[in-house]
């Protein structure tokens, strides 16, 4: 099967499925956005059901960025090397970030706790915070570029002695973080009001979803604008790099349904779901939104990738920028890994499974006294 494919065929394969990861992982941060939300709590015991409720899904979050990180690392592997290796400052921020979530989960609850649960929740705030802010704002450089140079021998040197924190003092990029930080927090409202019943703590929810749709918008509106109308970096014949006009608008209309149609489509699930939490009663916004959330990351993971552009363009030296041709895995490993890929759709229905499992019984006052506490 995959031995009859081009190579040029895998290389667009493997991107399709990195960002499908991708995308799940944005929609899966919606535990980050829940964590900066546990104030809408009156009192501990609805901030013990807040943290139940997202101390079932955590691991998944986690478990995501892991397998989003590993399917970069097998198939593109001269990314990982020039990111990891070069940026590493952030990527051990965001992995700190992650490490304290997983100790607040285990120990927040626990008997003889010294520290106390405001210690552990303060971890969480962080993670939900810094640790989104950071991880979107690493994501960004696929559209405003980073500083780095690969010579001829695939040998990179960062040019930065931020060491990848750079990203987080460029506008375009932190207009992208915060537009998705508040994303996360509108899922994690959708989530909250769907898992949950408790009506008072429920209206809570609802209205600080509100109070995040606004405060996305300039983020998103200026985040919008910059990606519509900015220079990319677009590959040329031969593999060459130059900056071109609207070059990330050229490609989203250049993949048709698969770029601006999901940007659409996945803005209207967006929209469509933030009325249903805020404006009706409905416990079903969660759908609309998560699939709003992961439609809209797959079509600008795409345009960064299969759109005619780099995906990791580098300012530094325009010629250094990888692009999914130059700096994926041979063709045999691609091949190898696309057969171990066919097991990822039982891994998603399993993923679903656990899911509704978890989630068959709705999380209150009096259920969560019967159950492990986070």
């Amino acid at each position: 099967m995959f031995e009859n494919w081009s190579y040029e065929a895998l290389q667009i394969y493997w991107w399709v499925v990195v960002s499908v990861v991708g995308a799940l992982f944005v929609f899966m941060m919606f535990v980050q956005g829940g964590q900066t939300m546990l104030g809408v709590a009156k009192d501990e015991d609805e901030k013990t059901l807040l943290v139940n409720a997202l101390g079932k899904k955590w691991e998944l979050t986690f478990t995501t960025l892991v397998l989003f990180g590993g399917a970069l690392f097998a198939a593109f592997p001269l990314f990982y090397s020039v990111s990891f290796g070069g940026a590493y400052a952030v990527w051990m921020a965001i992995l700190f970030s992650f490490t304290l979530q997983a100790i607040s989960y285990e120990y927040r609850k626990k008997e003889n706790n010294f520290w106390g649960s405001k210690v552990y929740e303060g971890f969480m705030y962080f993670n939900g915070t810094v640790g989104t802010v950071l991880v979107v704002a690493a994501i960004a450089t696929f559209f405003s570029g980073s500083l780095f140079y690969v010579n001829s021998y695939n040998l990179s040197a960062w040019q930065s002695p931020l060491r990848g924190l750079e990203a987080a003092f460029v506008p375009f990029n932190l207009s992208m973080a915060f537009a998705v930080f508040f994303l996360t927090r509108i899922n994690a409202a959708a989530y909250f009001v769907s898992h949950i019943e408790h009506a008072p703590l429920e209206a809570r929810v609802r209205k600080s979803a509100l109070k995040s749709t606004l405060l996305s918008l300039p983020f998103l509106l200026f985040f919008l604008v910059n990606l519509l109308t900015m220079d990319g970096f677009a590959l040329g014949d031969g593999g060459v790099i130059s900056m071109q006009p609207h070059a990330y608008l050229n490609a989203l209309l250049k993949l048709g349904v698969f770029g601006i149609g999901l940007l659409a489509l996945g803005t209207i699930f967006i929209v469509a779901g933030v009325y249903l939490l805020v404006f009706t009663k409905s416990k079903k916004a969660v759908f609309a939104t998560g699939l709003g959330t992961i439609l809209t990351t797959l079509s600008l993971l795409f345009a960064a990738g299969i759109g005619g552009a780099a995906y990791y363009p580098s300012i530094y030296d325009l010629q250094s920028s990888l692009t999914i041709y130059n700096s994926s895995g041979s063709r045999y490993t691609l091949v190898v890994m696309s057969y171990v890929s066919l097991l990822v759709p039982f891994v998603l229905a399993y993923i679903v499974y656990v899911w509704r499992l978890m989630d068959s019984k709705k999380l209150s006052l009096d259920s969560i006294k019967n159950e492990h506490l986070y």
